[in-house]
């Protein structure tokens, strides 16, 4: 092998949004190397997937049906104990008509097995795949980044000129900072997590026995994640500012969290931790909430957390970074046949990317805002509509325009309005379905937080499973780029 190579598309990162883009841009013909500096299976957190993933973006990519080889537990939605009603309710992928079906579902996962999977299918579709490789340099010419230095898994130093950089390193990336801009954090979001793992915990009566569960308590809140039928990742998030509560011996810290929630610790009552492996450790996540303040530059592009991450509430995490992979695809795809002018391209992408980071960052302010617990410091700091007008201007600041582009957005004072109006129909569509009937889920679906949070994954996974036959999209943005028939780059609008 040449200590000089030349690829049309270098990728930083094997997991699930440098895989996806990998196989996205590989499927296209173009000649596509992916870096990864470890060697898979690896340990990763973000069990918990979305239907479009599944049924959209990886049957895309080709790997869907390895996936439903593997045996993952079948998630159909999420059950909470969060809001007013002391009662667990449960939000079902098949309230949305677009998600019917066996389509009405997602896996939750072990991250080793589920992203060795999507490496593998990159590799099958045409991708060079080299693992035990750490990018130590970005290269650049002027303006343009053109290739990256790394060490291979002999320790021998090489260069790869690309038309192409991908970053797609996650949250630790620190060839970010060669796109420009900087990291911010979000003031809102600003928690800690502390998780591991359990053999023998309780599970939720069937059809829910796999849902992800989260639980409300005084000082935050509880992930609880059935990876198969005895193994369940748990976690407790907390805000930054009691970090005292999982500092000292990590076992007591997570231990006594879990004694201050009581449906947690019932659920835990048979269960022993897992002490061994990779599941053996107790981790901290902190700060996981922020974004990039630019997403690409000539020749190089942000994907998944290197790019931005919210909170694990609504399990969103590999949802953001395989549809940003998928953006990311289209763009490179069409800049290299030639079809779409490259700057163009890439602003469909970070536009369309921001959009979607921002419409999520609303839903969970709603979601946060919706749980009475007027007594808790973590629950009071998190209502919205008690924020003064410099905290709203703190989340104008964030996605200012991205998630609606309404004048709301440029006025703090009507975003709050707004956002009252909006947390106040989440919180009565959800009063309606905390009885468990199946039949009031109408409300939930009609509210404006959760039809736009849901809005681009259905639209993936029609593109998905119907192709050519697939409703024809119109621009997002006025003026702006839609998917080719086949889902893999940008067309212009028919003029209407």
């Amino acid at each position: 092998m040449s200590n000089t190579e030349a690829f049309d598309v270098v990728v930083v990162g094997g997991g699930p949004g440098g895989s996806t883009l990998a196989a996205l841009v590989a499927k296209q013909g173009h000649s596509v190397l992916l870096l990864e500096k470890e060697v898979f299976p690896r340990y990763q957190i973000g069990e918990s997937l979305l239907p479009s993933t599944i049924h959209g973006i990886c049957k895309l990519t080709g790997a869907s049906e390895e996936l439903a080889k593997a045996g993952f537990p079948l998630k159909r939605g999420g059950t909470f104990r969060w809001g007013a009603n002391p009662e667990p309710w449960t939000f079902s992928f098949s309230i949305s008509p677009k998600m019917a079906g066996p389509t009405s579902t997602a896996y939750q996962v072990e991250r080793s097995k589920f992203d060795k999977i999507l490496l593998d299918n990159a590799r099958k579709v045409g991708a060079v795949v080299r693992e035990n490789s750490a990018v130590s340099e970005i290269l650049e010419d002027d303006e343009r980044v053109t290739g990256v230095r790394y060490t291979d898994d002999q320790g021998v130093t090489r260069e790869v000129s690309a038309r192409f950089v991908v970053d797609a390193s996650g949250n630790q990336s620190r060839l970010n900072q060669k796109i420009g801009g900087r990291r911010e954090y979000s003031e809102f979001f600003r928690n800690l997590a502390l998780f591991g793992y359990f053999e023998g915990g309780k599970r939720l009566p069937e059809p829910t026995r796999y849902n992800i569960l989260c639980v409300a308590f005084e000082s935050g809140w509880f992930w609880y994640i059935p990876l198969s039928d005895t193994l369940t990742s748990v976690g407790a998030v907390v805000r930054r500012e009691d970090a005292e509560k999982v500092q000292g011996d990590p076992e007591k810290a997570l231990q006594a969290l879990i004694d201050e929630c009581p449906m947690i610790s019932d659920f835990l009552a048979p269960a022993t931790r897992v002490t061994e492996g990779q599941y053996g450790q107790i981790r901290v996540r902190k700060d996981y909430s922020y974004h990039h303040t630019t997403f690409w530059r000539p020749g190089m592009m942000l994907v998944g957390d290197a790019a931005c991450f919210v909170d694990p509430v609504f399990s969103s995490g590999v949802h953001l970074a395989t549809y940003s992979a998928l953006l990311a695809a289209r763009s490179i795809n069409s800049t290299l046949a030639g079809t779409v002018d490259e700057e163009v391209a890439m602003k469909e992408f970070e536009a369309r990317y921001r959009r979607e980071y921002g419409v999520f960052y609303e839903f969970l302010m709603s979601f946060y805002d919706m749980h009475q617990d007027e007594n808790s410091y973590f629950w009071q700091a998190k209502k919205v509509t008690n924020n003064s007008v410099s905290d709203a201007q703190s989340f104008v600041d964030l996605v200012g325009g991205v998630s609606s582009g309404e004048a709301a957005f440029t006025d703090p004072e009507a975003l709050a309005k707004r956002l009252h109006g909006q947390n106040e129909e989440f919180a009565a569509a959800v009063e309606t379905i905390s009885d468990g009937a199946t039949d009031n889920w109408a409300p939930l679906l009609g509210s404006s937080v959760v039809r736009e949070a849901m809005t681009e994954s259905s639209k993936v996974q029609m593109h998905a499973a119907l192709g050519e036959d697939a409703e024809e999209e119109t621009p997002l943005f006025e003026g702006g780029l839609i998917p080719s028939p086949d889902g893999l780059s940008w067309v212009q609008a028919p003029a209407s």
